[in-house]
Formats: C-alpha cells, sequence, structure tokens
C-alpha cells in the first residue's frame, strides 16, 4: 500500500492566522509564529516517505517555498473542516490502494517520528488518531476511506477527539492512539510546546 501524506494549510495572511493567539501578541506576531508553524512543518514532512498532497485554505500558490517538485498541490473544499477533510480523503484514496494521513500546520512538536510511527499502525489497526491537548486532533489516518468519521461532528471543540474514536469503533474499526501534542492557538500553548518563544521578541508586543 501506498502512503499519503495529506496536509492542510492556511494561507498566511496578516489578520487572518493564529487570531486567537494574536489577542495576545497582535497580527504581526501571531503571523510570525504561523510562518514558523509552516516552516516547521515543510522540513517535517520534507523527510517522510510518502506522496504529499498540499491543500491550501484560500488559494494555491504555485511559486512558494512548498516545491511542487514534493508538493501535489490542491485547494481545499468549501464547508466547515470535516467536509474539507473528507474531501481530501476521497481525492487521496480514489487513485489506488493507500494508507493515508492527514496532518495541519498548528502542532510544532509534531515529527517525522510520529509520522512514521502512525504509517506503520495501520498496517495492523483501521485508523489512526493523535489526540491534541485542547480535545482534538492533530493526525488522523485509515487504511479503507471510512467517510462517516467526519460527519456529526462540532468542530473546534473539545470533544472532536472522543466523538471521532467513538465513531471509529461504531464502525467496528480498531483505532491506534498516537501520544498527545499541543496545538498552538493561545499563547499558553506556546509556553507548553517545544517553541522558542525567545525567537519573537515580545518586548513590543501585546503581551
Amino acid at each position: 500500500m501506498i502512503n499519503k501524506l495529506i496536509i492542510f494549510i492556511r494561507n498566511p495572511e496578516l489578520g487572518k492566522v493564529k487570531t486567537r493567539l494574536a489577542k495576545s501578541i497582535g497580527d504581526n506576531k501571531a503571523i510570525e509564529v504561523y510562518r514558523l508553524l509552516l516552516l516547521k512543518t515543510r522540513s517535517v514532512v520534507l523527510n517522510v516517505s510518502a506522496r504529499r498532497f498540499l491543500f491550501y485554505s484560500d488559494q494555491v500558490n504555485l511559486s512558494d517555498d512548498w516545491d511542487s517538485v514534493y508538493f501535489e498541490k490542491q485547494l481545499q473544499l468549501n464547508g466547515d473542516l470535516g467536509a474539507k477533510m473528507k474531501a481530501a480523503f476521497n481525492t487521496a484514496f480514489e487513485q489506488e490502494s493507500s494508507k493515508v494521513i492527514i496532518i495541519g500546520s498548528d502542532c510544532y512538536d509534531l515529527s517525522e517520528e510520529i509520522i512514521n510511527r502512525a504509517f506503520e499502525s495501520l498496517e495492523e489497526y483501521d485508523a489512526v488518531i493523535g489526540p491534541a491537548n485542547d480535545g482534538g486532533y492533530y493526525l488522523l489516518g485509515m487504511n479503507t476511506f471510512l467517510p462517516e468519521v467526519f460527519d456529526g461532528i462540532e468542530w473546534s471543540t473539545s470533544s472532536v477527539f472522543a466523538k471521532t474514536v467513538g465513531r471509529f469503533k461504531s464502525l467496528n474499526r480498531t483505532v491506534s492512539v498516537l501520544p498527545e501534542l499541543v496545538d498552538i492557538d493561545e499563547f499558553s500553548d506556546l509556553e507548553a510546546s517545544s517553541f522558542d518563544i525567545s525567537k519573537l521578541n515580545l518586548v513590543n508586543s501585546k503581551i
């Protein structure tokens, strides 16, 4: 089976990324954080052996730092997060038998080792999930497309991880759970992760 990695990113536009974080440190520092998250994510996934599908939030950028030689670039579908992810998984699964994993770009501590471990777990389990500290998840993977796991979920709530695991179990599917990591949405998340806050020079920011 072919390993396929879906990466969801936001187009880095001032005032449109890390809006909750921006309430603490301002829009300029928030977009700086997001660009560092993108840089870290890109460096990690380039070390993973897989077909890489890069899905942009608003528009596909053919001339950014995500080289089209290594990333198959597409646009996220309209709708809520569940609809977007369901469509992306459908795209990845429709070509051949695969192990498909999706990640975002909000988890500074996500490593290639964890992603590789997730792919390996799909040899034994039907699905794999990485819980985030906020009750969501930073990674989701399947070896068979199960669109039902994206339906009826209240996204951006503390119940997303638990409900998704419950959905797999209701479908009689086995699930491997990875270590919990920090999704960076608030300033406290920066502090709880391995992100080097000193890079931001916050003397003149809101914090």
